[in-house]
């Protein structure tokens, strides 16, 4: 698979790497429906940024997640300007736009898949909350996401799946360590 708007060349200054493209080698990719971003995104993205070898973290601010509902997402671009917002003075943490250009819905697998050809270079890691764990084995092409990329697991109160990674999932890393936010998208859209 490859995407439309790619030209098989990355540019001297990467729209999403930024000038120190050539440098970077490390990449979490941390993907969500960010409906809305808020500080727990953000938190976490810079602990991991602090507390492993991970140097950036892209934000991949998702059109669809095939296992949820889309009815009361905000409109992608609104999505895409907060998150922007959101980050503009953490420059280490970017906002990817890629699955906005390609099929709805966003499977990770393909999105990995197009990075991996747009940026042979880099090692992505894909960034998930213990939630995803346990429904991992409904995700698209999970098996050979295991298979090819390092997956990092951040605590999500109420999912402990420490136990699941070890017993069905032991090539995931739980985030030793990582904090927890009180706060959730769902919370901050109904007002709570």
């Amino acid at each position: 698979m490859s995407a439309s708007f790619w030209t098989g060349e990355t540019p001297a200054v990467d729209r999403w790497l930024g000038a120190d493209a050539a440098s970077i080698k490390k990449v979490g990719l941390f993907g969500g429906s960010f409906n809305p971003i808020h500080y727990g995104h953000t938190g976490l993205a810079q602990f991991i940024l602090e507390n492993t070898d991970i140097q950036q973290v892209w934000l991949m601010v998702s059109p669809q997640n095939p296992l949820k509902k889309r009815s009361d997402l905000m409109d992608d671009e609104t999505r895409l300007r907060l998150a922007r917002e959101a980050t503009a003075t953490m420059p280490n943490i970017k906002v990817c736009d890629i699955e906005m250009q390609l099929p709805v819905p966003s499977y990770t697998l393909n999105t990995l898949n197009v990075l991996e050809q747009m940026y042979p270079a880099i090692e992505f890691t894909l960034i998930i909350g213990s939630d995803n764990v346990f429904v991992f084995d409904r995700w698209y092409g999970y098996k050979e996401i295991l298979e090819k990329y390092p997956i990092l697991v951040y605590p999500r109160p109420g999912y402990d799946a420490e136990s699941l990674i070890e017993e069905k999932y032991p090539s995931m890393k739980l985030l030793a360590g990582a904090p927890t936010f009180p706060i959730s998208s769902t919370q901050i859209r109904s007002g709570k």
